[in-house]
């Protein structure tokens, strides 16, 4: 069954760089817009191993921008309902959960062993510095998720390296945080070229990392450029690992 399943798979790659698909280990940190399309991108494509790691539970005001959830799922973790759709849709793809908020103190025990490529789809600042951080000091292959909120145009999405990133706030910010600790280069990421604006709003009352100190206000976004942030993750980890 899970060999027809993947036919179009192995003729898109071919027979050997499938089965490295196949035994490859992934972590998606971060199961907002973009990660949880990118979980669904990589468990499709055969992906055998997948670590979903993420703290927070689903709220209504996310729905519009994740690609299984429904109403019913709101008020349970992130990383259940991830991995719930995983092991009944890809029933061959090991999934592992890891419902903690990433930061350097238990960088550790999350990332080890060493998967062989992380998907950074975390959203927040400061973890997701440490993250990236960590995953150069480690040598571990990362790709990254820019800003991807507040923005409608497909044709303005650009990959490359971080150090050639512009028109993205965060992106910014991660630079100026990286440069300070010696990191310039080093990380793939995707990102879009179209200014943001400011349509910041409220902060999300149910969003958990109110009760960790971090006010994070909303930022406006359809189902779309999520989507093709978190695909394009998707396939830029297939690549690294299909042509290893």
């Amino acid at each position: 069954m899970a060999e027809r399943r993947f036919d179009r798979v192995v003729e898109f790659l071919g027979r050997e760089p499938f089965l490295a698909v196949r035994r490859a280990d992934v972590a998606v940190i971060g199961l907002g817009g973009v990660g949880c399309h990118a979980a669904v991108a990589l468990a499709r494509s055969g992906i055998g191993n997948i670590r979903l790691v993420d703290f927070d539970y689903l709220t209504e005001t996310s729905l519009n921008r994740n690609p299984i959830a429904g109403p019913r799922d709101c008020g349970g973790y992130k990383v259940d309902i991830v991995a719930d759709q995983l092991r009944s849709t890809c029933p061959d793809t090991h999934v592992k959960t890891v419902t903690e908020f990433f930061h350097s103190d238990n960088a550790d025990s999350i990332l080890k062993p060493v998967p062989d490529a992380v998907v950074d789809a975390i959203d927040s600042l400061n973890p997701k510095a440490a993250l990236l951080e960590y995953c150069i000091e480690q040598r571990i292959p990362v790709f990254s998720s820019m800003g991807a909120s507040g923005r409608r145009d497909p044709s303005l999405v650009r990959t490359g390296d971080i150090s050639r990133t512009r028109c993205c706030p965060l992106a910014k910010q991660l630079r100026k945080y990286l440069r300070r600790r010696g990191i310039t280069h080093g990380i793939s990421c995707v990102y879009s070229t179209e200014p943001a604006g400011d349509h910041s709003l409220p902060p999300d009352m149910d969003d958990l990392t109110l009760h960790r100190g971090r006010i994070r206000n909303r930022i406006p976004s359809l189902i779309i450029m999520p989507g093709i942030f978190g695909y394009t993750l998707a396939g830029m980890v297939l690549d690294h690992i299909s042509e290893e």
